[in-house]
């Protein structure tokens, strides 16, 4: 998706769930029943954020024109002003510390699911190496028992050649 596309999405899907929020958040039971929301919400806050970051435009106006570049700062800023009016409302819904318990706890999710992928890649890396070391390890067999095998044609045939000789 191109930074400018992805920027409207983001911020688009921010004030969806910001939307949805304020509509529901005084009749919610619990914060599960506006989970989906907190995440698209999170989800759209680092579209936007990876749209600022990105300066893959089509030329250089189109990453450095003023449009762009105050376009993205001021979404930029919305999405984490929204961010915070979430904050606000879910801890004054739920009592102070809500929001910053979500938000530990997504951390430690991330950083759980970042480990996870990073020891499978390691583990495919090392199975890749195993899968090397065995194909090595047969080819070579594979070459020990051709030049094994040549050597007894190469004896037999002498030794026919020897005692046709004789």
């Amino acid at each position: 998706m191109e930074p400018i596309s992805t920027t409207l999405a983001g911020i688009a899907l921010v004030k969806q769930s910001v939307d949805f929020i304020k509509t529901h958040i005084s009749t919610v039971q619990d914060i599960g029943q506006i989970a989906s929301q907190i995440d698209d919400l999170f989800t759209g806050e680092k579209q936007v954020q990876q749209a600022r970051n990105k300066k893959s435009g089509t030329g250089l106006g189109d990453q450095f024109g003023v449009d762009t570049v105050a376009k993205e700062v001021i979404d930029a800023k919305l999405a984490a002003e929204k961010l915070q009016e979430v904050a606000s409302m879910v801890d004054m819904r739920f009592g102070h510390g809500t929001w910053k318990s979500i938000l530990a706890e997504r951390q430690k999710r991330l950083q759980e699911q970042r480990e996870a992928e990073f020891k499978a890649r390691k583990l495919a890396m090392e199975k890749a190496r195993e899968m090397e070391e065995t194909f090595k390890t047969v080819a070579l067999i594979c070459v020990v028992i051709t030049v094994a095998v040549g050597l007894v044609l190469a004896v037999m045939v002498s030794i026919a050649r020897a005692a046709s000789y004789v």
